[in-house]
């Protein structure tokens, strides 16, 4: 089978598509024909070789997926070859075959394309859980996404409205994408300059934001900090920008504000709550299936395709999600 395969750390000069042996389920797991993958930045960081999330080389990254289940492991239920199912595998996904836990992998019903099913179960499920299960948002609530411009910030702008509603802030990396991301839902959009933290402020009337959602390490936390209304949540999701991560703010100050930092991980979540993802992927496909929730992706037309995309995200020229097209 064909397989993009991560060669080494650096960039799309280390990234390939090679012919490699199709995997086979074991105990517990499924394997999918793949039709769409879908791209994230964690796959960025990964071949930039961040010590989180490279464990060697060469590397098969592709963390979801949507195609028809190709094998079944012993002791799978509830799946059988054939059906149309959106997975997370641990890796390996942008490729023709992948394997994946039983216990994510989620059947699709009738008349819900795989091409946006493609974009369930990393960035849509992270997009759902960011705001109810770390980020405990509740309607009429102000928002700050950092990186709104990516699948997630694009998620995000979805979700709110069927959550309830609140007002959402986004920020950028590069001030012409400010656009973009107003007209994909957002109230404002400010680039990630010296004037960010007025620009907030005023945006919010001075008041602050109840809910930063932040995947850029602790690269923004001071800001966020310092703009986040007494009793908020911050949520850290990510190290973007792949620097160190400084040391959280003292307790004295937490309290001081009534604020609350909190970490989330798909990855650490799908190894150690796998039942907590699949009910966030679940809920995701029932609201593409009503028909109440829907979002843009640009769509890649092959695997040799997904290196330059890689370069776009990681040099932060892509805005919104793209998915891959890898079989029939």
């Amino acid at each position: 089978m064909r397989a993009l395969v991560m060669t080494a750390p650096g960039g799309a000069e280390n990234s390939e598509v090679q012919e490699v042996e199709a995997p086979q389920p074991g105990p517990g797991q499924v394997a999918v024909d793949v039709a769409y993958a879908g791209l994230n930045f964690v796959d960025v960081m990964t071949r930039r070789g961040d010590a989180a999330y490279a464990g060697g080389w060469p590397y098969r990254p592709g963390k979801e997926v949507s195609g028809t289940v190709r094998a079944v492991g012993e002791g799978v239920t509830g799946l059988t070859v054939g059906d149309r199912v959106v997975a997370a595998p641990v890796g390996g996904g942008l490729a023709e075959v992948v394997v994946a836990e039983a216990a994510l992998t989620v059947p699709l019903p009738d008349g819900l394309a795989l091409r946006e099913a493609a974009a369930v179960p990393l960035g849509l499920a992270t997009a759902v859980l960011l705001l109810t299960d770390a980020g405990r948002f509740t309607p009429g609530d102000t928002v700050l996404v950092h990186s709104a411009g990516g699948g997630i910030g694009g998620a995000i702008a979805q979700l709110v409205p069927l959550l309830g509603g609140g007002r959402l802030i986004g920020t950028v990396g590069r001030p012409e994408k400010a656009a973009a991301v107003v007209a994909s839902g957002y109230d404002a959009a400010f680039a990630r300059d010296g004037g960010l933290g007025d620009a907030v402020k005023a945006a919010t009337d001075g008041r602050g934001v109840d809910l930063v959602l932040d995947p850029l390490g602790t690269e923004a936390l001071e800001l966020d900090l310092d703009v986040t209304a007494p009793g908020g949540r911050i949520v850290l999701f990510g190290n973007a920008g792949g620097g160190a991560v400084a040391d959280l703010p003292p307790l004295s100050r937490l309290i001081a504000g009534n604020l609350t930092v909190t970490g989330f991980s798909h990855r650490f979540l799908a190894a150690t709550a796998p039942d907590r993802l699949a009910r966030a992927i679940r809920r995701v496909v029932d609201l593409l299936a009503a028909g109440g929730l829907e979002l843009p992706v640009t769509e890649l037309p092959g695997l040799a395709d997904v290196p330059a995309a890689h370069d776009a995200m990681a040099e932060r020229r892509a805005t919104g999600k793209y998915v891959v097209r890898v079989g029939g």
